[in-house]
């Protein structure tokens, strides 16, 4: 279970590095567009962030 946990949060240091690596400056203004959304917004993007990836790894496996 740990090498896998492992894997997977490499995976996703790598997609998240793949935009700011090839974007930079789209990446900055990203950025500061999300300084700017309340945190109630935020927190309903990240719950729903999580379901859709619960619901696909559900789905996957």
């Amino acid at each position: 279970m740990w090498y896998d946990l492992g894997v997977a949060v490499c995976l996703v240091l790598v997609i998240e590095g793949v935009i700011p690596f090839l974007y930079p400056r789209r990446w900055k203004e990203l950025v500061a567009m999300l300084a700017t959304i309340d945190d109630r917004s935020m927190r309903l993007m990240g719950l729903g962030s999580m379901l859709i990836g619960t619901t696909l790894l559900y789905l996957i496996n």
